[in-house]
């Protein structure tokens, strides 16, 4: 995923932005316009909002003191945004883990409203039931992953990186990435009796209590 801006050319890349924040540091914060939501989101699915408010503003403020150690040949700054909160996230490996478990561990219950209220209704609570068995399923078959099986996961399913941004932004071989992505999913088809893991980032979406 890289900003649409960047991507059509109708903006300076992101390289280019670090590269004058060097001597105009109000500059970064093209980068944090460009994708603070993207990081809050991503870091919200794994750790949950509170937590993401503070990881979030820490990566971007690790960012900006490391900006000068940026690879200039890569055009595009996410992965590396990713692989800050990402490490970011590694210190809150047992949050994640109670969080996963939480949510495997969630009655699925019908709305009170829904009895006898009609067809319509009725198809919508067992559609909310349904998600809500698929998210307690996923939140456990996630929380029996290893940490650095479960990081190249949700960077591709949830960050939206493909391999060789998922490898940058981790600091592995992209042959690594092919194995640990690999391994996860076999593991999540074992434990969710053959569903296809590419539907992480809707099946594992916070339910909405609106």
């Amino acid at each position: 995923m890289v900003c649409s801006d960047v991507t059509d050319g109708t903006a300076e890349s992101d390289a280019l932005v670090i590269e004058r924040s060097w001597d105009d540091p109000d500059a970064f914060a093209v980068l944090f316009d460009r994708y603070a939501d993207d990081i809050h989101q991503y870091t919200a699915r794994r750790l949950g909002t509170e937590a993401a408010d503070d990881l979030m503003a820490d990566t971007f403020v690790i960012a900006f003191q490391q900006r000068r150690r940026y690879d200039l040949s890569r055009p595009h700054a996410l992965p590396w945004l990713y692989g800050i909160v990402t490490n970011l996230i590694g210190r809150h490996r047992r949050a994640e883990a109670r969080r996963l478990r939480a949510l495997s561990r969630v009655a699925v219950t019908a709305p009170a409203e829904g009895r006898g209220a009609g067809e319509e209704l009725a198809d919508r609570v067992v559609a909310r039931v349904g998600a809500e068995n698929t998210r307690r399923s996923l939140g456990a078959a996630l929380a029996g992953l290893s940490a650095r099986n479960r990081d190249v996961l949700l960077l591709i399913a949830w960050g939206d990186l493909d391999y060789a941004e998922a490898a940058q932004a981790l600091g592995i071989p992209m042959g690594t990435v092919r194995s640990r992505l690999h391994r996860a999913r076999n593991a999540l088809r074992e434990a969710l009796g053959g569903s296809d893991p590419t539907t992480l980032r809707e099946d594992l979406e916070e339910p909405d209590r609106g």
